[in-house]
């Protein structure tokens, strides 16, 4: 049987102090057994569960409900002490309790006790079940201070434990941090040697582009004048005798002989280009000059 002793107050007597017993077998609402003393008398009273089903009635709540507001006024205690106003009269004998809501109260329930006739037995039931509670607590709080203990140490030993794991990561990370450094240095490293040898094969490949280059230009020069030379052999093979000729023809050279003298383009290039080429190959520009100064005389009317 569980039992909850509790101190209260009775509105009729305010200056007494007043000790409630409250015990029940399973829940509170199946039923429980109701005590109330004052050192010197004693009363005690069974509310059964249709009783209880009828005040819950009386006061139109669930029976759930109403056993809550009277586990909080009879067993907890909870809120403040002036939430629940308590009564009791002595010559009727009947204990009556309220709920205080503002400047409202409402009746909760009204018991019907019966006077004990050796309210001592009664007493020292009480003072003992008060004694067992205390030593109990005791216990608990022996053994809740030895849990804590226990916690408090574990809770060094993982606290100290924690404290060598930080210590070894930050070795780690740093041993790890200067060996990165080495390895990224080593890299840096090997790329500039890379870029630097990859810069220099770049110049090689143009160097020698530039070389190839140079050779193809002078053989395309060597085959333009070896062209222009065909194509003066060619006008040095026109017959010199004007008997020949046609009349378009005269008229062609009374046209370029009354015209002013064009200078000829094409041999001063490439005499340009065979003096760019070679300062050996003068005679041959000299020759050709003079093949054509003897082409002008050829063309000329005697």
């Amino acid at each position: 049987m569980e039992r909850k002793v509790s101190r209260v107050c009775l509105a009729s007597e305010p200056d007494i102090i007043h000790f409630l017993q409250v015990a029940w077998e399973k829940t509170l609402g199946s039923g429980f057994v109701i005590t109330l003393t004052d050192g010197q008398s004693a009363w005690t009273g069974t509310v059964c569960e249709s009783d209880i089903s009828q005040e819950a009635d009386d006061m139109a709540m669930e029976k759930e409900k109403y056993v809550d507001e009277l586990r909080k006024a009879l067993v907890s205690g909870a809120g403040p002490t002036d939430t629940y106003k308590f009564n009791f009269s002595k010559e009727s004998h009947y204990f009556s309790f309220e709920k205080n809501l503002k400047d409202v109260s409402f009746r909760l329930g009204s018991f019907k006790l019966e006077k004990i006739a050796s309210p001592a037995e009664v007493i020292r039931e009480l003072i003992c079940h008060c004694l067992d509670t205390i030593a109990e607590s005791q216990a608990k709080n022996e053994h809740l201070q030895k849990e804590n203990e226990r916690l408090l140490r574990d809770w060094n030993d993982i606290q100290g434990r924690f404290e060598k794991c930080v210590s070894a990561k930050e070795a780690v990370e740093t041993d790890l941090y200067k060996r990165f450094i080495l390895v990224l240095n080593e890299k840096k490293a090997k790329i500039r040697s890379l870029h630097k040898l990859l810069n220099e094969v770049q110049e090689l490949e143009k160097n020698i582009e530039h070389k190839m280059e140079t050779p193809t230009c002078s053989e395309m020069t060597t085959d333009r004048d070896a062209i222009y030379d065909e194509s003066t052999d060619e006008d040095s093979e026109i017959p010199s005798n004007p008997s020949v000729l046609t009349p378009a023809t005269v008229r062609r050279d009374d046209s370029i002989i009354s015209s002013p003298d064009i200078p000829d383009i094409a041999p001063s290039r490439k005499r340009r280009q065979r003096m760019q080429k070679n300062l050996g190959t003068e005679p041959k520009v000299a020759s050709q000059e003079q093949q054509l100064q003897e082409k002008e005389k050829i063309w000329l009317p005697k």
